[in-house]
Formats: C-alpha cells, structure tokens, sequence
C-alpha cells in the first residue's frame, strides 16, 4: 500500500530543489550583506555578478563585510526558496500516497467488499516559479576599477567585487548626506516633540547640527588629502594636515599657486577656520570654549568656559566652502591629468 510513498521519498533523497532568481527591469541581482550587524541590501548587475565577481570573496558596499558568493542571498529569496522547496516535497508525498491509493484500488476489485481509497487536498506535482525582483533602486554606482554595476539605496562605500573604495563617491555621499540632516530637521523636530517631548527633540536636533559640521570637517580632510597626494605625486602627508586650515592652504599655495583664500575669499575662509575651531571644541572638549579656541579664532562673541552654539546656517556655509575648494582642487587635479 505505502510501496509509492516510499519510492518517492527515496526519490527525494537524491533530489535538489534548484529555484531560479529573477533580476529586475534593469538587469541587476537582488543581494544582502550576510554579516547580522549589516544586512544591507543592494542590487548588482547579472552580467557583472557572473563575469567579474570572484566566488571565493563578495564584498558588501556599505561595511566592507567579505564572504563567499553562495552568503549573499536574500531574506525574501531564502524564504521564497525554501517555501518552493517544501511545495515539491509536499507535492511528492501526495504523489507516492495517490500511487499506494491506486494499487490499493485495484487490489480490492472483484471481492465481495469492496473498499477504496483516495487521496485530496495537495497537488500531485508542482512547477517551480522564479523568485521575483524587487524594485529597481535608483542609485546607479559602477566602479571605477573593475567596472562593476551596482545599485544602493543611500550611499556606498566599497565595489562588491574588488571593495575598491572610491574617495570621490564617499566625499559626496558625505555632502549630500549633510544637506539631507539639514533639510530634515524641521520635520524630526515635529515628529520627535509629539513622540518624546520637546526636550528630547531638541537635543537630537542639536545633535544632528553638530555632526553635521564634524561630517564637513572629516570628508574635507579624506578628500583634500587624496587630490593632494595624487597631484603632488607624494606618498603621505602629516596626518591630519588638511584639518588644519592654513597648513592645508599652504600645501595648495606651494604645489599649483593656488590657495583656499584664492577659491573662497578671505571672510570666508575665515569662516571656515572658525567653523573648524568649533568642531575640534566639540569633538575634545564637548562644545566648551577654551584658550586655544579664543587665541585661534579670535571670536570675542565666547568667553572660556561657555558652550559653542551651532545654527544651521552655520552648517550650510561650511557645506559651501567644502564642496567650493574640492572643486577647485579637483579641477587642478584634472589639469595634472590632462599633462599626463
């Protein structure tokens, strides 16, 4: 009676569920960072994830996570995949119990009881159907190294194929990110106040002030020094050299005759040394004026012992100067190139 169900669980035995992966409208592949504290998602193209990737070592765009090819399915496909795989098992157990229900039928003919069984409820047989894409998503990135197609939704940090980390992409992440803080925080405010009370909402608030200007502070300095190196055709730098307003220009001044006074203008390059001040107090002293921040600034508007205020005007002007003087340091550089 049960001779079918039998044979079709041996059969599944030697049996693997193979479920075929849909790219989207575009061609690209749906993955996920298999590291727990990540699971970022991101998209690569099938033709690249084929052709360039490297089975041994995938990289995951925004924490730099390695892994084998065969980690980067994700949540939706495995899920997809393994309901799938249950449909052809279930699909097969109702097979071998219709087989030991129609043996069984014959068997029974002829007698003077007659009984019969049947078997309902489950299909006999079951097609496989492609996991489907998710939407595309808009942030189209190819690497500068290998080529490779990628897609994210924010930013990212490294090729998936060869982690290749491109400083330009970073810088304007950085930027936008920045810009994108500052648009926002009218809208965390409101959101925040009805949430947690107007006095949480205010301190985040101010913290996202805060860090804005740190983000401008640490993306010029990655920035400035590569441009600068690669022009310069040195090794390294003193470290921390473009944090430092004047020494930073110096290095400019000295290797094309061009310095930020000559991108920006005076005042505001004095803005800018002042808006740097204020985020070395903030990030080594926790926003409390000292000796040093007076002697350097020369901002009679604080007395020692008081707490920087930062407005987003502030912010917004440092943006500015930021992204004028890698402007004018990228355009150098591309004339560096064009000689060569």
């Amino acid at each position: 009676m049960f001779e079918g169900l039998i044979k079709q669980m041996k059969k599944l035995q030697e049996t693997s569920v193979s479920v075929p992966v849909n790219t989207d409208e575009e061609g690209y592949l749906d993955r996920e960072c298999p590291s727990k504290e990540c699971l970022f998602q991101f998209k690569i193209h099938e033709d690249d994830w084929k052709n360039i990737c490297k089975d041994e070592a995938i990289y995951c765009p925004l924490c730099g996570h390695s892994a084998p090819s065969t980690s980067w399915w994700t949540k939706e496909q495995l899920e997809a995949a393994k309901e799938q795989a249950l449909g052809v098992v279930k699909a097969a157990i109702n097979q071998g119990l219709a087989d030991g229900a129609r043996s069984f039928n014959r068997k029974m003919n002829g007698g003077f009881i007659k009984m019969t069984m049947s078997v309902s409820g489950r299909p006999k047989y079951y097609n496989i159907i492609p996991v489907s894409a998710q939407e595309a998503m808009k942030l189209k990135i190819q690497c500068g190294e290998c080529f490779t197609r990628f897609a994210v939704v924010g930013s990212a940090f490294f090729c998936p194929a060869c982690m290749h980390n491109s400083i330009d992409r970073t810088f304007d992440d950085s930027m936008k990110k920045v810009a994108t803080k500052i648009d926002n925080i009218p809208a965390v405010m409101k959101a925040l106040e009805q949430v947690s009370g107007r006095d949480e909402a205010t301190l985040t608030c101010r913290s996202l002030l805060e860090t804005g200007i740190s983000d401008c502070v640490v993306a010029f300095q990655k920035m400035m020094e590569s441009l600068y190196l690669k022009k310069s055709g040195k090794a390294k730098v003193q470290a921390n050299t473009f944090q430092r307003i004047d020494d930073g220009s110096k290095l400019w001044q000295e290797l094309c005759g061009e310095s930020y006074e000559s991108w920006i203008g005076a005042d505001r390059l004095k803005t800018m040394i002042l808006l740097f001040q204020k985020r070395h107090i903030l990030a080594h002293g926790e926003g409390f004026v000292d000796d040093k921040y007076v002697q350097k600034t020369g901002d009679d508007r604080y007395k020692v012992g008081q707490r920087v205020v930062i407005r987003d005007s502030d912010v917004l002007e440092l943006l500015d100067c930021v992204k004028t003087i890698v402007a004018h340091a990228r355009k150098v550089q591309a004339r560096n190139e064009e000689v060569l």
